[in-house]
């Protein structure tokens, strides 16, 4: 059984039927590579003991997180759950594995004062652009990327606008809502960077994508990570700072302000409200928090001399 063919045939399944993102096919493609590289190095057999051999050195002897874990696991069920529908193999040997259990984290979310001196911290007109379209329509970092012109619309009545987005997760298609902070600073952007970064474009085609690298190419989901990374010692020196955190705090902000957990679910394009649910215990908290520091009966009384 030449299992390299076959992990190939089953990216693809994912890639064309499936419709999985990049990402996706990406962290499938290396834990898969890493297990057939693991399985060849000891001459293991296929079997369900082999398996959980593997999965069990990811933590005794790598240390993986359980996250990690959890998720080359799943790539394991996946694969060979593959293979059994297209009948190369009987019965799955990752049927029965178990995996650790993922600790449920809370969200991390951004004050409203951290945000706004997130938004202002980026020197070009293209970097605050991204960063108020990620706030302002709770994109993530991929989504932003793979926006091309003819995804946006703008609204000159009210100063608005939406973003089609057709590569969310699962390559599930959305609309954003942008207010007239981002819009305003989206607007700047393409009428004065935009053009000067795709005149470096070697291409003699242009691109349409929004965001556009120094060479006038579009821009990568890396890149926007790295400008995360540079405001990190500037704007907070408490938290790691990335796209998902903005995103996580424009769910947050939300809620706090009022919003239906169904919109917001809706916004986000979550499939599953459970998925969104995660939110209101970041927003309960924070209530929590401000109750007992604004409450007179709430805090700690002073013992009476």
């Amino acid at each position: 059984m030449n299992l390299d063919t076959l992990r190939d045939s089953f990216l693809d399944q994912l890639r064309t039927v499936r419709r999985a993102s990049s990402h996706t096919l990406r962290a499938y493609a290396e834990d898969l590579r890493q297990f057939c590289a693991w399985r060849e190095e000891r001459e293991k057999e296929l079997s369900p003991e082999s398996v959980r051999a593997y999965v069990a050195s990811l933590t005794l002897e790598r240390k993986l997180a359980k996250t990690t874990v959890a998720r080359k696991a799943a790539a394991l069920r996946a694969f060979f759950k593959y293979l059994q529908r297209q009948r190369v193999i009987a019965h799955s040997p990752a049927q029965e594995l178990q995996t650790p259990r993922r600790p449920r984290t809370l969200p991390r979310a951004l004050s409203e004062e951290t945000v706004t001196a997130l938004l202002a911290f980026p020197e070009s007109a293209r970097d605050r652009a991204i960063l108020e379209t990620l706030y302002a329509g709770g994109l993530r970092a991929s989504e932003l990327v793979s926006l091309d012109l003819d995804d946006l619309t703008f609204d000159s009545e009210n100063g608005e606008g939406e973003l089609r987005l057709r590569n969310g997760k699962g390559n599930k298609e959305r609309i954003a809502l942008l207010g007239r902070p981002a819009m305003i600073a989206l607007q700047a952007y393409l009428d004065t960077e935009r053009p000067t970064l795709a005149s470096q474009a070697k291409s003699a085609r242009p691109t349409r994508a929004v965001f556009l690298n120094r060479f006038g190419s579009r821009l990568s989901d890396r890149a926007v990570r790295r400008l995360f990374d540079r405001a990190c010692g500037t704007v907070s020196a408490t938290h790691k700072l990335t796209p998902h955190t903005l995103r996580h705090s424009f769910a947050t902000h939300l809620l706090d302000h009022g919003a239906d957990l169904r919109v917001v679910q809706e916004l986000l394009g979550h499939s599953d409200l459970s998925t969104t649910q995660v939110y209101t215990q970041v927003s309960t908290k924070r209530l929590k928090e401000v109750y007992e520091k604004a409450h007179p009966l709430a805090q700690p009384q002073k013992p009476q001399e």
